[in-house]
């Protein structure tokens, strides 16, 4: 909590010109795995507690979900070793998941009783979990970390996973089980981990942790999905951040190729202390992967969001002083933690030209309330509605509270300020 608190007074004491990487700032987030589902990109990540100090700490798997790129909603942990893999001792590593048949396959690398890693595998028929131990013993556990898992355009499915070696698997339609051994794969110049697995316009692409400690990015291509990975390649992202691992994601989005990895550049970051940020980038006309710097303003927002449709109060672009937590009447909501000047950004925020005449914001408090405060473009632009928070007798009796709106018109980033000690669950505006 410590830790916490003091990232959380840092970031207020940065300003607001702070920009919208790293896209996750109420916890310290590493290895992103993206996906694409029902035209939402779904991100799952591991989760560096804060309590880390000379290795790592992680201990659960955590979900968060956008339509823009821009604003991502926490749906909190989703899989843990307590909850899920009782049978790990430790190490809640770098999953990967993926959908098959209705069910979404979650392979995450934990460390087993023997001190080895291994790759279990969670089943759930919701992205949103709860996913359960589907084996309740290990699918490969000859030290391994860092799943890729891709199915190919003909239904064959495929796991690699690398350090220090690169191995792969067939997997069977039940991607529970696989078929044949496991094989040792030719690695590319460089590779230490983190592989993953895409194809684009009939080519495979691997990329990969390199060339040691700190990490780069590298990348190496291939005309079939088991290699030899010796075509076009060369290094995506150099060594940087301040934190000496990286790790990477890469998929396309409504027409637009995104490059998800990880840092440490959070105040209180590091190497046990990292978070994930987005970059766009575009693929050179022969199929290449450019060179891509890590930048503080991430990837460009794509489209708006709707100001009239319930949104969690945890769909976040950027924020300072504030927590997530679980939610009685769905997965998470937002607490102020004791940080002075508390806020959310939600970027890009469409009001429409006639306006927003009422905000409802769903609250809870224990303690004496306090005041949330809509304001544009800044947490000290224009205040375009105050709502008072009652204390509702509890931090998990909720109540639904009716504000007044001037002066919401045409697109917004949207600034959500905190006084006083209360939960913030969910907000609607209502047009003029």
């Amino acid at each position: 909590m410590k830790c916490l608190l003091s990232l959380g007074l840092l970031l207020a004491s940065i300003g607001q010109a702070v920009a919208d990487n790293p896209i996750i700032q109420t916890i310290y987030t590493a290895d992103p795995a993206p996906y694409v589902y029902n035209d939402t990109i779904w991100l799952f990540a591991d989760h560096d507690e804060d309590a880390a100090s000379s290795f790592f700490l992680m201990k659960e798997w955590r979900l968060y979900s956008s339509t823009d790129v821009a604003n991502w909603q926490d749906w909190g942990t989703v899989a843990s070793l307590s909850s899920t893999f009782k049978w790990a001792t430790d190490r809640a590593w770098a999953p990967q998941t993926i959908e098959r048949n209705g069910v979404f396959y979650m392979y995450c690398p934990v460390q087993i009783s023997s001190g080895a890693m291994a790759i279990g595998v969670a089943t759930s028929k919701s992205i949103t979990g709860p996913y359960v131990d589907a084996l309740g013993k290990a699918l490969v556990s000859n030290n391994n970390i860092d799943p890729t898992v891709f199915i190919d355009d003909d239904g064959q499915a495929y796991m690699y996973w690398a350090n220090p070696g690169l191995y792969y698997v067939k997997l069977n339609k039940d991607m529970i089980s696989y078929s044949g051994s496991i094989v040792s794969a030719s690695k590319p110049n460089g590779l230490v981990e983190a592989p993953w697995l895409h194809k684009r316009n009939g080519n495979y692409y691997l990329s990969y942790a390199s060339n040691g400690i700190p990490e780069s990015i590298s990348y190496s291509t291939s005309t079939s999905p088991i290699g030899p990975w010796t075509g076009k390649g060369g290094t995506i992202m150099a060594a940087a951040g301040g934190s000496f691992t990286n790790h990477q994601g890469i998929i396309d989005y409504k027409n637009q190729s995104l490059f998800f990895y990880h840092d440490g550049s959070l105040p209180g970051g590091g190497g046990y202390h990292r978070s994930i940020c987005i970059e766009d980038f575009k693929y050179g006309s022969d199929g290449s992967i450019p060179t891509i710097k890590m930048t503080t303003t991430g990837s460009a927002q794509i489209g708006s969001l709707n100001a009239y449709v319930q949104t969690s109060a945890t769909t976040i672009a950027f924020s300072s002083g504030v927590k997530t937590e679980k939610y009685s009447e769905g997965f998470m909501h937002v607490t102020k933690t004791n940080a002075n000047g508390a806020y959310i950004k939600v970027k890009g925020v469409d009001f429409g030209s006639a306006g927003a005449s009422l905000l409802s914001v769903r609250v809870a408090s224990s303690k004496g309330g306090g005041k949330l405060i809509a304001s544009l473009g800044s947490k000290t632009g224009t205040v375009i509605s105050t709502c008072n928070v009652p204390s509702t007798g509890g931090t998990q009796k909720w109540e639904t509270v009716n504000c007044s709106v001037t002066g919401a018109k045409g697109k917004n980033d949207l600034y959500w300020t905190f006084s006083g000690d209360f939960g913030f669950a969910w907000w609607r505006f209502t047009a003029s």
